[in-house]
């Protein structure tokens, strides 16, 4: 029995009321100590979060569910990421622009520039015509590289442009005429 301070209305003395059960949060404590006896003898903590169920697979066997929780490599989790998305062709495209300077090498990325990436088809654009004949010779060397360092099949062909000469068209209310050269004489 455990001692009750004076004037406890459970201790029996002058002001308790035998008619009164017991205290309310006594019972509810009492509750909450039976709930957390029967979880643990299930073997749950009480406290933590709660697990989310998933369903499981049909046809197979279940992995291991300490699998799951192991740490992964990045490698693989990002594979897994881009196939999951169907992102794969426009990684291969970033992969193009992103190695260029890698796939053709210091003195010609100075020169020749991605311009786009449309299906298969590279478009670049040399900063001079005589970048933009070399380029163009060096063709087949830099499809070879791009197949070996990118994938297979990411580029099928390769446009050369030359140096893009001045346009008189200037911002979106330019007019179709022939432009400044009607006002010569």
């Amino acid at each position: 029995m455990t001692a009750r301070p004076p004037g406890d209305p459970t201790d029996g003395g002058p002001d308790a009321d035998p008619a009164a059960g017991p205290e309310p949060m006594d019972a509810a404590r009492e509750a909450l100590s039976r709930a957390r006896r029967t979880a643990r003898d299930k073997g749950l903590r009480p406290g933590s979060p709660a697990r989310s169920r998933r369903r499981r697979r049909t046809g197979g066997e279940e992995p291991d569910p300490r699998a799951r929780r192991d740490p992964q490599l990045l490698g693989d989790e990002m594979d897994r990421l881009v196939a999951g998305r169907g992102w794969s062709g426009e990684v291969q495209v970033g992969g193009v622009v992103g190695r260029w300077r890698a796939i053709v090498g210091d003195q010609v990325a100075d020169q020749v520039e991605v311009v786009a990436f449309e299906g298969s088809t590279l478009t670049v654009r040399a900063r001079s015509t005589a970048w933009a004949t070399q380029m163009r010779l060096l063709t087949s060397t830099v499809l070879a590289r791009i197949d070996e360092q990118v994938g297979e099949g990411v580029v099928g062909e390769i446009v050369v442009q030359g140096p893009a000469g001045p346009h008189w068209r200037k911002g979106p209310l330019s007019s179709g005429g022939r432009g400044p050269r009607d006002t010569y004489g």
